[in-house]
């Protein structure tokens, strides 16, 4: 089968194949994931997707993970997700899909949405993703309630209000969605729904006047908690907020910390070029006065090629340290739209059409999380040149130091020898 002619053919065949699947295999009980909510997932990975514009198999690959992600509950839910591969692996297999890299990304897709999600690529944060976007959308609270009702049926978790609202805002305050996108579309609506939460959670303990020290105790117990939560809802609104804007502590230190490094690479290459100027001094005396002395004075040989040989190795590491690398100088719009590029560096640009330059820099301005993310890379990449830099001048360094001390050493010693055998009558 051709992946690409026929995909809309196989997205057609794979909604029929899985709802009739849900509704045959997998049990009435699990009232959250059935094909509601799995094709709510799909729409909303589908959205991502587009958003991100990636490619036609990746697309696919995105798209029919959404649609096996849960069919592995036909088998109840411990493990679903591995029943899931298997079962799109099964069912690709019978419509003649053999395209390894593409079952390769359905499975890890799939796998991705595991709780808690460790989702290791591009793709399977989309999935991720998509799976949990219930909790920024408007379908929430019906969302929310069939969840508790399947854990009370199939897990036997019954929880009193105030239990399964504790467990409801755990469980939102410790997630966060993978992707840019996800947090555009989905975060605000999601910090409603954790503000909503909240207050129902502070409604349950109503302000009472304690009438003993028992009741007491247990008031303060009770301010101390939610107290407590408001800190949590709080940073976690802080962390979401795309408002938020680092304060000028954090962009002096990114200023500060820009500057050292350049000042570090400078000092680096005014080392080098010390190390530079210092060897090709050395060599040019010697070839103007010790090479052409040397067949009159044969026992300085080996001396001789011991000093030009430590002045080449120096200027070898000195070169080093101070040589430009090239670099492929092209971002992809697909890393620049999942916000991992890097185009403070002219090493990552200097080969891309300008409209896409201009897109790229237009996104960073716009998104702060973007742009932060891109000077924390720069800031790295510039800490690896600068590693490199100075490893290759401490052995220039120790190069030119001890060779010269051995050099020294035979020139001397070639002197005494001579003298000892030429003595002077």
């Amino acid at each position: 089968m051709s992946i690409v002619e026929d995909t809309d053919v196989l997205l057609q065949d794979v909604e029929a194949h899985i709802e009739k699947y849900i509704q045959e295999e997998i049990n009435s009980d699990f009232v959250y994931h059935n094909f509601q909510h799995t094709y709510a997932v799909v729409e909303a990975a589908t959205e991502l997707a587009e958003h991100y514009e990636v490619s036609k198999n990746d697309r696919l690959a995105i798209i029919l993970a959404a649609w096996f992600h849960d069919t592995g509950y036909a088998e109840g839910w411990e493990d679903h997700e591995e029943r899931g591969v298997r079962n799109a692996t099964n069912w690709l297999a019978s419509k003649g899909v053999t395209d390894q890299q593409l079952i390769d990304n359905i499975a890890g897709c799939i796998r991705a949405t595991k709780m808690p999600q460790q989702p290791q690529n591009f793709l399977e944060e989309i999935v991720g993703d998509a799976d949990l976007s219930h909790l920024g959308d408007l379908s929430y609270w019906d969302r929310c309630g069939r969840v508790r009702q399947e854990f009370a049926i199939t897990r036997n978790m019954i929880m009193s209000d105030q239990e399964w609202i504790d467990f409801e805002l755990g469980f939102m305050l410790n997630h966060e969605f993978h992707t840019e996108a996800a947090r555009e579309m989905f975060g605000e609506r999601k910090s409603k729904h954790v503000k909503q939460l909240y207050k129902r959670k502070k409604a349950l303990f109503p302000d009472q006047t304690p009438s003993n020290l028992e009741e007491l105790e247990d008031a303060k117990r009770r301010k101390k908690e939610l107290k407590k939560l408001k800190k949590a809802v709080a940073k976690a609104e802080q962390r979401r907020d795309p408002e938020f804007k680092p304060g000028r502590g954090v962009e002096t230190m990114y200023r500060a910390t820009y500057r050292t490094h350049v000042n570090l690479s400078s000092i680096a290459d005014n080392k080098a070029n010390i190390m530079l100027s210092v060897n090709a001094i050395i060599l040019s005396i010697c070839a103007a006065n010790l090479f052409p002395s040397l067949d009159k004075n044969p026992h300085l040989v080996v001396p001789s090629v011991i000093l030009v040989g430590v002045c080449l190795a120096s200027l070898f590491y000195a070169i080093q340290a101070t040589r430009p690398k090239v670099t492929e100088g092209k971002s992809s719009m697909e890393d620049i739209k999942a916000r991992r590029s890097n185009l403070l560096f002219f090493g990552n640009f200097y080969n891309m059409p300008i409209d896409d330059f201009h897109y790229g820099m237009m996104e960073m301005i716009r998104d702060e999380d973007f742009l932060y993310s891109s000077m924390t890379r720069d800031l790295y990449y510039l800490g690896v040149v600068l590693a490199k830099k100075y490893e290759f001048l401490r052995i220039c360094y120790n190069v030119f130091l001890f060779g010269l001390i051995a050099a020294v050493i035979a020139f001397v010693a070639a002197a005494v020898i001579y003298n000892i055998n030429h003595p002077i009558k």
